[in-house]
């Protein structure tokens, strides 16, 4: 099959959940044969098409700032479905999987679909519906409207989650059938991987923006140092709300404890670091999968997350065996946190073995088989 898979960041320049699961699924299908394009901002500064790991890569623009007062920018969004249409028009797809987020080169992807005669793969990640008002305020019903009409443009949709699944019915796919293919680990990798040498107690990974909840973790540091004096906290990843966050750091006398790493280059490094330490808090009060959490089981440590309705985290975690899930409140997160701290070596097994079903190859295969069922 010619497959095209269409997102304007790409790993490893960007290394967030969907970024590595549009690389592992590539890499994997080009390796059984396929041959693979992606279709990304051009982050490497050559050429506009590469080829990596036999991946065809296309860079359609130069990247432009993609957050906007904390927010993700929607004039990027639209400056890339514009320019990543003609590259697009010039192959004959037999699948495009377009992922739903920044929604704008979902359409971009149709035009290209029926001009093709492509199949259309539409890749849902999370479904936000009314949590546009929060994002956006008043101009959220733009986003919600936006939202509705990219689950139409496609009868072939496939989402990370069950929780995704029942958001993507709510916005009136109930009676069209939804591919459910979750993200995956390298369990190979990661059981090669050492620890690092830098050891800490607790340690999150990820972008830091407000709905990943690193605030309410540092703010439930205090209370988990009454029982754990000499706790320590390693903080990875970057984002709009670091400045803020290493204020509070400050202004709670944390600046022993708390460790800000910022990006990451190597992700191996990051592996690394996880596996010198003993619990993992992801306080995000929005997921649509969580890969990292996997990652983190797969090191062996216990996952903390909290309970919210749009944190698909928590279809991960099974309460005691490979984590715990509390209120994103900080006292609740003290408490999870001393839990997991108190646990975690009794917890170790669990997480890996929960892990260990998750593996990219077997993701890949999930894909294939679907993609080939639409083609042939």
């Amino acid at each position: 099959m010619k497959i095209a898979y269409v997102y304007d960041a790409l790993y490893p320049y960007i290394k967030g959940g969907v970024e590595k699961r549009i690389w592992e699924l590539a890499t994997r299908l080009s390796d059984e044969g396929h041959e693979v394009h992606l279709f990304a901002i051009n982050w490497w500064n050559g050429s506009d098409t590469i080829i990596k790991s036999n991946v065809y890569i296309h860079g359609v623009c130069l990247p432009q700032e993609f957050y906007c007062n904390g927010r993700r920018s929607i004039d990027e969004a639209l400056y890339f479905a514009f320019h990543v249409l003609k590259p697009l028009l010039r192959y004959n797809f037999d699948i495009i999987d377009c992922q739903q987020s920044p929604y704008f080169p979902c359409f971009s992807s149709k035009i290209s679909s029926l001009y093709n005669r492509s199949q259309l793969v539409i890749t849902w990640h999370e479904v936000w519906g009314d949590y546009w008002y929060d994002y956006l305020g008043a101009i959220g019903v733009f986003g919600k409207f936006v939202e509705r009409a990219t689950a139409r443009l496609t009868q072939h949709n496939i989402v990370v989650s069950n929780s995704t699944k029942g958001y993507l019915e709510g916005l009136g796919l109930s009676s069209q059938p939804i591919e459910v293919i979750p993200n995956g680990i390298d369990l190979q990798n990661i059981r090669n991987i050492n620890p690092s040498s830098d050891k800490s107690d607790l340690i999150f990974a990820g972008r830091l923006i407000k709905e990943k909840g690193v605030l309410t973790l540092i703010d439930a540091i205090p209370t988990v140092k009454k029982e754990y004096p000499n706790v320590k906290c390693t903080i990875i990843g970057d984002g709009p709300e670091r400045e803020k966050l290493e204020k509070q750091v400050k202004s709670l006398n944390l600046g022993e404890d708390v460790l800000f790493l910022g990006f990451v280059e190597d992700y191996n490094d990051m592996l690394s670091y996880m596996k010198a330490s003993k619990v993992f808090t992801i306080p995000s009060q929005r997921e649509g999968f969580g890969i990292v959490a996997l990652e983190a089981n797969a090191c062996g440590l216990p996952v903390i997350t909290v309970k919210h309705p749009r944190n698909a985290i928590c279809d991960l975690i099974q309460p005691q065996k490979n984590g715990y899930i509390c209120a994103p409140s900080p006292g609740a997160i003290s408490d999870a946190i001393i839990a997991g701290l108190r646990h975690c070596h009794s917890m170790r097994y669990n997480c890996i073995s929960t892990a260990s079903t998750y593996d990219w190859a077997d993701v890949a295969c999930q894909v294939e088989g679907y993609y080939e069922k639409l083609v042939s």
